[in-house]
C-alpha cells in the first residue's frame, strides 16, 4: 500500500475535526481530512429524532460562521446537520470518506497512519474521532436467557417501535434522560434504572437558559454564584429520593471533574418522574427469562431493556503505546501531546467543561492550529 505525505492530517469529519479544518483554512494551512464512514457528521445524521443541542445556539457554532439567524436558540438535529455540511462547501473541505484508521505510530521522525486503502506519513496528527465513538455494552448475569431485545441507545430513532411494550432504560444521563421522557410522552410503560447520585439542572428557568445565567454566576466573588445555582436546583428540581433518586451533593464543576458525568440537563423528565409515568427502579444484577433482577432481588419483567449507557474513546485501538496519554477515563489528558507523542493533537475529548462539548471544540480547535503555525515558523 502506497504513502501518501502529508503535513497535517485531521482524522474525523465530525464537528471536532470541521472546527480545526475550517481554522486551518482561515489560516492558509494545508491539511487533509479523512473520516471512516461516508458523510460529514456521520453520527449527527444517526442520533435519535427528537434531539436537540442543549446548549444555546450563540455558544455552539464552529469557529468563523455562525449559525443562521433563522435557527432555534436550541438547535434541532436535522438543521445542525445541514449546518456541518453547509459549513464543509463554506471552507471547501473535502473529507476522504470510507477510511478507517487501524494504527498511528512513530516512525522515522513522523507519524505513521495506516488506514483499510491508504497509509499516510504525518508531521502533525489532529485525532478527532470524540468520546463517543464506540458504544459502551455491559454484560450481565444470565443476559442471554432474555427473550426481549436489548438495544444500545445509539439505535434509538423515536417511540414508534415500542408502543405497547414495557421498556426499561438503563442510565440515567441525558440520552437516558431524554429517551425515557420522549417514551413517556408516547404512554409507554417505561422504568429508568439508576444506579448512583445524579446532578440534575434545568435547561431554562423561566424561558431564560440556565447555561447563560451560570456563565454570569461563575463571575460572582466569594463562592456566591455556586451557591445560587445549588438554592435554584433545590427549588426547581427538589428532593428526588422518594423518588429513588440520590442528588449529588457536589456542585457542578466538581461533579463533572470528579465523575467524569455531565450533568442532566432536564427537559421534562424530572416532571414525568413525579407523575409516575417514568419509574425508578435500583441497578440491575442480572436477567432473567422475562426481565431483570434488582440489588434488592426484586424481579420486573420488561419486553425491551434500552441501554443509554454511554461510549468509550478507545483510542488505544489504533494509536501504539498510549503510556502517560490517557487519564482515569482513558481519554487523552491534554490537548497537545507532548513527550514521546509530540505531534498528535487530540480534539472533541475534553468533557470536563460545563460548556458543553461544542464550545470546547471551538477553544481546543484554535489551540492547536495555534500551536501548529508557531511550529511552522
Amino acid at each position: 500500500m502506497s504513502i501518501r505525505i502529508v503535513k497535517n492530517l485531521i482524522i474525523g469529519a465530525g464537528p471536532a475535526g470541521l472546527a480545526v479544518a475550517g481554522r486551518f483554512r482561515e489560516q492558509n494551512v494545508s491539511f487533509e481530512i479523512i473520516e471512516k464512514t461516508n458523510k460529514i457528521a456521520w453520527s449527527w445524521h444517526h442520533h435519535y429524532d427528537r434531539l436537540l443541542l442543549h446548549t444555546v445556539k450563540e455558544l455552539s457554532y464552529l469557529p468563523h460562521l455562525e449559525f443562521p439567524k433563522e435557527y432555534p436558540r436550541y438547535v434541532p438535529k436535522a438543521k445542525l446537520t445541514q449546518y456541518y455540511e453547509f459549513y464543509a462547501k463554506h471552507f471547501n473541505i473535502n473529507p476522504q470518506f470510507n477510511l478507517e484508521v487501524k494504527s498511528i505510530k512513530r516512525e522515522n521522525g513522523h507519524w505513521l497512519v495506516k488506514t483499510n486503502k491508504q497509509n499516510y506519513q504525518a508531521d502533525n496528527v489532529i485525532v478527532a474521532t470524540g468520546v463517543n465513538r464506540v458504544p459502551l455494552l455491559p454484560i450481565w448475569k444470565n443476559q442471554e436467557n432474555f427473550n426481549g431485545e436489548i438495544i444500545h441507545s445509539r439505535n434509538y430513532k423515536n417511540a414508534k417501535p415500542f408502543i405497547g411494550k414495557k421498556v426499561l432504560v438503563v442510565g440515567m444521563g441525558n440520552t437516558g434522560a431524554e429517551l425515557a421522557l420522549d417514551l413517556s410522552e408516547h404512554n409507554i410503560d417505561v422504568s429508568i434504572s439508576v444506579r448512583s447520585p445524579l446532578l440534575i439542572v434545568p435547561r431554562d428557568i423561566n424561558g431564560r437558559s440556565v447555561q447563560l445565567t451560570a456563565r454570569k454566576l461563575e463571575r460572582l466573588p466569594f463562592g456566591l454564584g455556586r451557591w445560587i445555582g445549588k438554592q435554584v436546583r433545590k427549588v426547581v428540581i427538589g428532593d428526588l429520593s422518594k423518588y429513588g433518586i440520590l442528588s449529588s451533593i457536589k456542585d457542578p464543576i466538581d461533579h463533572l471533574r470528579q465523575t467524569g458525568k455531565t450533568p442532566v440537563i432536564d427537559l421534562g423528565t424530572v416532571k414525568q418522574i413525579k407523575s409516575n409515568k417514568i419509574k425508578v427502579v435500583g441497578d440491575i444484577t442480572s436477567f432473567y427469562t422475562n426481565g431483570v433482577q434488582l440489588k434488592n432481588d426484586i424481579k420486573l419483567d420488561f419486553d425491551v431493556v434500552l441501554l443509554a449507557t454511554g461510549y468509550r474513546a478507545k483510542i488505544s485501538d489504533f494509536i501504539e503505546n498510549t503510556d502517560e496519554l490517557l487519564d482515569q477515563y482513558n481519554i487523552p489528558k491534554k490537548v497537545i501531546a507532548d513527550g514521546m507523542h509530540k505531534g498528535l493533537y487530540f480534539v472533541g475529548f475534553d468533557n470536563y467543561k460545563l460548556g458543553g462539548i461544542l464550545g470546547t471544540i471551538v477553544t481546543d480547535s484554535k489551540t492547536i492550529v495555534l500551536e501548529i503555525m508557531k511550529g511552522n515558523k
